[in-house]
């Protein structure tokens, strides 16, 4: 048997087996990252079919989405440090087993009840999963040649996030809706083998586990979620008892701010090291990415709402209106992420900020009935340049200089304002789309829509299509706010191949 080969210690002071090449790990655990984030998406086109196929009401099915979104959501603080104490790695793995354990066991259920149950485990899996892959970029590859590697993560975020609905509009048309969760198996397989073979076993940081902050977090983050997720439902009143939706968001940033003042208090090991927030860079990286996964979860439901509603397209048809955007991502985001290591970060991001705002307004001002597809598709593609220019360069930035033994609290901290934020978008587009309708008169329409009926009569089309340009404002204000935003970016300080370090 050979001798292993000699360590070597990274720029950061992590030992690496001599001859380790970090983006053959990289590219096998963004398998896996993929898969889990496409899953954030597919299942809204198949939730229709769903509904039909196990014999229940339209609230029930949108459980089949809120489920999983909501058990992937709130242990991420959580899961984000358990990488830092048990390594990234082993976490990983054991959370893209359950991940497709839990795909196999959604595609083979009969009952609602059981894919919802199943789509809660697979949600854990994910939220095991989703930091793993920005630790081991951070403390993996060399802070100045960091962007490319955020590159490929940010396009892989972004381009999951636009590809889920043409997939599952597919996958339902062909095969049915089992398959979309069944694909999965296959694919985390090979994820698993690879990741098993090509992923370093990082040094671990054991030191007490902070188990108030534990709770605190996780109560706080379910009521916050739960109320944003599911606040239109009940019309933003009373849930059961006294217990109502305005009450439960607060609680749930009562118990958020408990959980600030008990990490500010703490001595040892806290679950989100407060020091991380020292550095500019880290703040603005996340609020812009709260801004960035806000939108583009605000701005997909109008849009779709118009392309089947107004135009009559089918799922996949309306969902093939995001392939310029996703294709334009693919393209430019290799060269984005070279840019990203040679040039001041608010350079990128402005022009990310900027073409959105510019896109998102183009867009809104062609959505009418009649409007030429390719009319559509082109601000479309100018999206795809802003989705370049903001995912990788706020990823990289952010996360440049987070100490290695908080590398996985800083990763959590990331996705968690990522999949809080798209909850408040998908709160906030759903207020405003009501009010829209009802101000352009079309309530009772609307909601046959929402309720799957299918395109909406003729003469109710073009006041469905205003109301649905005019809830495009919103996308629009948070792009504005994200030119300003950025702006207040530094330069990272690089000393030699390593960073300017913050306090932990």
């Amino acid at each position: 048997m050979s001798a292993p080969a000699p360590l070597r210690p990274t720029p950061e002071g992590t030992d690496l087996p001599a001859d380790y090449k970090p983006w053959p790990a990289l590219l096998a655990m963004v398998i896996g990252f993929f898969m889990i984030l496409v899953d954030n998406t597919i299942v809204s086109v198949a939730t229709p079919a769903i509904i039909a196929d196990l014999g229940t009401d339209f609230t029930t099915g949108i459980w089949v989405t809120s489920a999983y979104l909501l058990a992937y959501a709130v242990p991420l603080l959580i899961t984000g440090r358990l990488g830092d104490r048990s390594g990234p790695k082993n976490v990983y793995l054991v959370g893209l087993v359950i991940f497709t354990l839990a795909s196999l066991w959604c595609g083979l259920t009969d009952s609602i009840g059981g894919l919802i149950t199943a789509r809660v485990v697979q949600g854990l899996g994910a939220a095991l999963m989703t930091p793993q892959t920005m630790a081991v970029i951070t403390r993996t590859f060399p802070a100045a040649k960091r962007g490319s590697a955020m590159a490929l993560w940010g396009a892989t975020a972004g381009v999951a996030t636009l590809v889920g609905p043409i997939l599952g509009g597919v996958l339902v048309d062909t095969a049915g809706w089992e398959w979309i969760f069944i694909v999965n198996v296959p694919i985390g397989v090979v994820a698993f083998v690879l990741a098993w073979r090509l992923v370093p076993t990082l040094p671990t940081h054991t030191h007490s586990f902070d188990l108030v902050g534990v709770a605190l977090s996780a109560l706080g983050m379910f009521c916050l979620v739960f109320g944003l997720q599911e606040g239109e439902r009940y019309d933003w009143g009373t849930i059961a008892g006294p217990i109502s939706v305005p009450l439960l968001i607060g609680g749930g940033l009562l118990v958020l701010a408990l959980f600030v003042a008990w990490q500010a208090r703490i001595k040892r090991e806290p679950l989100v090291p407060l020091g991380l927030f020292r550095d500019r860079n880290f703040s603005i990286g996340n609020v812009g990415i709260a801004l960035v996964s806000m939108s583009i979860t605000s701005m997909s439901l109008p849009f779709m709402f118009y392309a089947q509603g107004a135009r009559g397209w089918t799922p996949t048809e309306a969902a093939l209106l995001l392939a310029p955007m996703a294709v334009v991502m693919l393209v430019l985001s290799p060269f984005v992420g070279q840019l990203v290591d040679r040039t001041h970060p608010r350079n990128i991001t402005v022009v990310g900020f900027s073409t959105a705002a510019v896109a998102m307004w183009w867009l809104l001002s062609g959505i009418e009935p009649g409007t030429p597809v390719w009319q559509l598709a082109l601000p479309m593609a100018m999206f795809g340049v802003s989705n370049a220019c903001l995912w990788a360069p706020l990823s990289a930035t952010a996360t440049r200089n987070l100490p290695m033994a908080s590398a996985g609290a800083g990763a959590g901290v990331y996705n968690t304002t990522r999949q809080v934020a798209a909850a408040i978008g998908s709160a906030a587009i759903a207020a405003l789309i009501g009010a829209r309708l009802a101000a352009n008169g079309l309530t009772g329409d609307a909601d046959s829509f929402q309720e799957g009926s299918g395109a909406l009569p003729a003469v109710v089309q073009e006041p469905f299509s205003r109301a649905m340009s005019e809830s495009l404002w919103l996308p629009v204000a948070a792009f504005v706010i994200g030119v300003v935003l950025v702006l207040f970016f530094e330069r990272p300080t690089h000393e030699g191949h390593g960073v300017r370090r913050v306090k932990a």
